[in-house]
C-alpha cells in the first residue's frame, strides 16, 4: 500500500508556509524563517526544497551538522538536488574531510551547469570548489616540498660523505652537487606558481576555462560568460560577429580535459584570477 496522499489545502499551507520562509530569510530573521520551513515539513516532509531551505538557514549559523543532516535529508527526496550536494560538501570540508568535501561540491557544479550554466549558483559553487582545491593543493604542496628538501639534504649529505672516504677531486664533488641541485630545481616546478597557457584561458575573462564550449565559428568561450554575451548584448559571436544561436554552442571536451589535466598537475592555477 502506497504513502496517504496529502490533501491539497494542506500542501498549499506547506507552500505559504515555505514563502514565509523565504521572505524572514531575505530579510535576516533566521530564526523565524527556520520556524516556517519547519512547519512546512512538518505538513510536507517529502518536499525537498523544505529541507534545502531550512539547509541555508542552518548555513547562515554555521551550524554544519544540521546544514549535513538536512541536505542529506533532501538527497535522499531528490538526488539530484544542487544546494543540497553544495551544502554538504561545505559542512565536510568545514571538518576538514576535504576529499569528500570536493566530491559533493564537484557533483553540485556538474548538476548545475546542466540545469542552469550561466546562474549565479554555478558561479559560487566554481569559487569554493576552486577555493577547496586550492587549499588541498597548497596542503600537499607543502607536504611535498618539506620531503624534497630533506632528500636533497641527504643526497648532498650522501655526496659528500662519498667523496670524503673516495678521495675525489672537489671539482668532481662539486659538479655533483649542482647537478643533483639541478634535478631538484626541476622536481619542485609544478609547485612553484607560473602562468596559464593562453590555450586554457577564455578570451574573454582571461580565466582558466571551467566549462569551455567551441562555436561554428570554431571559437573556443566560457560557455557562462557567451551566455550572458548572447542573453545581453546580441546573438552573435563577440569575435566573428556571425549570427550565433546558443542551441549551436558545443562542449570543447579536448580542451576541457587538457584543462583538467592541467590543474592536476598545477593545483596554484585554481587561485589564478
Amino acid at each position: 500500500m502506497g504513502p496517504a496522499l496529502i490533501p491539497e489545502s494542506v500542501l498549499k499551507q506547506a507552500e505559504m508556509l515555505k514563502q514565509d520562509g523565504n521572505t524572514y530569510f531575505k530579510k535576516d530573521r533566521i530564526g523565524a524563517a527556520i520556524d516556517a520551513y519547519t512547519e512546512a515539513i512538518v505538513l510536507c516532509p517529502n518536499v525537498a526544497v523544505y529541507w534545502t531551505n531550512r539547509a541555508l538557514c542552518y548555513k547562515r549559523r554555521n551550524e554544519w551538522r544540521k546544514v549535513e543532516d538536512d541536505c542529506r535529508k533532501a538527497l535522499q527526496l531528490d538526488n539530484n538536488s544542487v544546494k543540497a550536494h553544495y551544502m554538504i560538501g561545505l559542512a565536510l570540508l568545514d571538518r576538514e574531510e576535504f576529499a569528500e568535501g570536493i566530491k559533493q561540491l564537484e557533483k553540485s557544479l556538474e548538476l548545475g551547469r546542466g540545469a542552469h550554466p550561466a546562474s549565479y549558483m554555478v558561479e559560487e559553487i566554481w569559487q569554493e570548489l576552486a577555493k577547496a582545491k586550492y587549499s588541498d593543493w597548497e596542503r600537499c604542496s607543502i607536504k611535498r616540498l618539506d620531503a624534497l628538501y630533506k632528500l636533497e639534504e641527504a643526497c648532498e649529505n650522501a655526496l659528500r660523505s662519498y667523496h670524503s672516504v673516495d678521495g675525489s677531486d672537489a671539482a668532481g664533488l662539486l659538479e655533483q652537487i649542482s647537478e643533483l641541485k639541478e634535478v631538484f630545481r626541476k622536481a619542485v616546478l609544478p609547485d612553484v606558481p607560473s602562468e596559464v597557457p593562453d590555450h586554457l584561458c577564455c578570451k574573454i575573462t582571461l580565466d582558466i576555462y571551467r566549462d569551455p564550449v567551441i562555436t561554428p565559428s570554431g571559437i573556443t568561450y566560457e560557455r557562462a560568460v557567451l551566455l550572458e554575451h548572447l542573453h545581453k548584448v546580441g546573438k552573435f559571436d563577440p569575435v566573428t560577429r556571425e549570427a550565433l544561436e546558443p542551441s549551436q554552442l558545443v562542449p570543447n571536451l579536448a580542451i576541457k580535459e587538457a584543462v583538467q589535466a592541467f590543474l592536476s598537475e598545477h593545483g596554484w592555477a585554481y587561485k589564478m584570477r
